[in-house]
Order: structure tokens, then C-alpha cells, then sequence
């Protein structure tokens, strides 16, 4: 953001609570643009004892992660990922736990992540490009994003060792 979206002033650089952001220098106007992270629903899909993985549409073509999406206004976290499971895997799912909070620093984001079952058959949301199934034993956390999300329920069920 480079412009006050209040009085349309250029934002420049002010020091705030020892931290540097970007805020509008016209007297009076006071705008200060947080850039807080922004919530975002990601699950684990069990589905016909596998879970889950999906490509988003201009991910590279070996790159999978989990289900996720921006919250609603009004909505609940249970409430989204839910909706964001039917809506990219077409499925009904049932949320089983809540596996924790996970800050993505990458994207300025943070994860709420659920373990989500889900039964029927798969049909691709817009947004999706590919999925694929994998066996819980196969699993292979990766470092950033969902990843310490998907550790974390792998050492729960015991099928990973930190």
C-alpha cells in the first residue's frame, strides 16, 4: 500500500510502538496501515482413510498442500473450513479436531487448521487444479505454510516422530 486509502497522501514511514509502518504524514488524518496477518482455514481431509493433498491452479506441477481459504465476514473458523472442503473437494466433511495455530510468515498469514473427515467422491472447486490421496504412514510434513500443521497431527496419531 503506498497511498493513504483516507485522504489519498502518499504513506510514508513513521516509527509506532518501536516498530515501522507505513501511516500518513497529513496532519489530522491519523491512517496507519497495520498490515496485520490476515486469517486463513487450511484442514487436513481424511478421505477413504487417505489424506487429501491438492494443487492449486498455478502451483508448480509437484507442489500439493492442504485445503485452505480466507474466512467470511460473519463466518466461524469451523464454519470455513468446512465450506472450503465442499467447496474445492465437493465433499460434506465433519470437523474431528482442532490441531492448533500456526504463523505463516511467508504470506503474512495465520493458519487455524483443523483435522477434517470428509466421505464421497472428490469433484474439483474452480480454484484446484489436481488432488491426490495419500496414506497418513506416507505423509511428509514440509517446512512452512500447513506443514508444521500436517507434523503436528502426524505425531498425534503416532506416524511421526519430531
Amino acid at each position: 500500500m503506498n497511498f493513504c486509502p483516507k485522504c489519498g497522501t502518499r504513506l510514508t514511514e513513521k516509527s509506532i510502538e518501536g516498530r515501522l509502518k507505513k501511516a500518513c504524514p497529513s496532519g489530522g488524518c491519523g491512517y496507519v496501515f497495520w498490515d496485520n496477518p490476515v486469517p486463513v482455514v487450511a484442514a487436513v481431509v481424511e478421505n477413504d482413510k487417505q489424506v487429501v493433498l491438492v494443487r492449486n491452479k498455478g502451483w508448480p506441477e509437484k507442489m500439493f498442500g492442504l485445503v485452505s481459504g480466507f474466512l467470511e465476514r460473519g463466518e466461524s473458523p469451523a464454519d470455513a473450513v468446512l465450506r472450503e472442503v465442499r467447496e474445492e473437494l465437493g465433499l460434506e466433511g465433519k470437523i474431528e479436531d482442532f490441531i492448533g495455530v500456526y504463523s505463516f510468515f511467508e504470506m503474512n498469514q495465520l493458519l487455524l487448521v483443523y483435522h477434517v473427515s470428509a466421505r464421497g467422491e472428490i469433484s474439483l472447486g474452480d480454484e484446484l487444479e489436481a488432488f491426490r490421496r495419500v496414506a497418513p504412514k506416507k505423509l511428509v510434513p514440509w517446512p512452512i505454510g500447513t506443514g508444521p500443521a500436517v507434523r503436528d497431527w502426524l505425531v498425534r496419531k503416532g506416524l511421526f516422530a519430531p
